[in-house]
């Protein structure tokens, strides 16, 4: 028995890298997998079918609101239902801010933004008419894909930190708002050897240097899957609202935004004052994070 026998999965942007192998584990799993893709996405379907399982291609764009209404009826009309959405699909145009045009900031918060809100709202109309019905869709799950250079930052990522920093955030939201409905949403911030990774020359070093050293390939995409699959799964129920760093063989929660030290006081602050108030309430607070996660020393 696999965590999704007869359960119903799209992932979007799953053509290869990270997105690859999860429609690949949910079929393992059991899974009946949408595999969508602006680029093709049948070698996938092939993948999965070869394998004994159950698949379907799908190329709308998910950033587009009838494209992404779409992806959700494929699912519908080739299944007869939907459990499970996960939003991984995404694009990167990296530069320094400074050299940063228009068109790049826009293109990274259509895929990212609009290709995550697109699908959940198409997904979440579905699951709620189904609720209000008293037919409710068993353990209907949401994963996001966010990132670590949303979580913690990265130079040269102002527009794709941003994007994933609010998916993040939109994660949260959406887990207090749609509890009631009995859907979790959830999210990943996962680092692997992909595409969008192959110019992070001392990331692909350190990949490279621990399979060498163990043989286990802490880079593979195939080592992020298996968080996200649990996550989509019935097991997950209890989990909503979290946000996950996934890495080789590591998983740890991200903690969200917290009040570190403070002053309060009964009446209003004068701006001459807080030269005196402000650098002392810095020196006491956590660093800000490296893009590991941890305090900068």
């Amino acid at each position: 028995m696999g965590l999704h026998d007869g359960r119903v999965v799209v992932v979007t942007g799953a053509a290869g890298g990270i997105g690859r192998e999860h429609a690949l584990e949910f079929a393992r799993q059991g899974g009946k997998v949408v595999v969508n893709d602006v680029g093709p996405a049948q070698g996938v379907v092939d993948e999965i079918r070869e394998m004994g399982g159950e698949a379907v291609a799908n190329s709308d764009d998910i950033s587009d609101w009838e494209g992404a209404g779409r992806l959700i009826d494929t699912a519908l009309d080739t299944y007869g239902d939907l459990h499970v959405l996960v939003n991984n699909a995404g694009i990167l145009r990296d530069k320094m801010f400074v050299n940063m045009d228009i068109d790049m900031w826009d293109a990274v918060m259509k895929v990212h933004l609009r290709g995550t809100f697109a699908p959940t709202r198409h997904a979440v109309d579905y699951w709620r008419r189904k609720f209000k019905a008293g037919d409710p869709v068993s353990h209907p799950r949401v994963v996001n894909t966010s990132s670590p250079s949303g979580l913690y930052g990265n130079v040269g990522q102002a527009n794709y930190g941003a994007a994933k920093a609010a998916i993040a955030s939109f994660t949260v939201i959406l887990a207090d708002e749609l509890g009631r409905l009995g859907i979790t949403v959830n999210a990943i911030a996962p680092s692997a050897l992909t595409q969008m990774t192959e110019g992070l020359d001392a990331y692909v070093a350190k990949m490279a240097e621990i399979k060498k050293r163990t043989g286990f390939d802490a880079g593979s995409p195939a080592n992020i899957s298996p968080p996200v699959v649990w996550l989509a799964s019935a097991e997950a129920s209890g989990i909503t609202g979290r946000v996950f760093n996934v890495k080789g063989g590591s998983i740890s929660v991200a903690e969200t935004w917290v009040a570190g030290p403070g002053v309060d006081r009964e009446s209003p602050w004068q701006a001459g004052e807080l030269g005196e108030v402000i650098p002392g309430l810095v020196a006491r607070a956590r660093s800000n994070s490296d893009g590991s996660g941890k305090p900068r020393v």
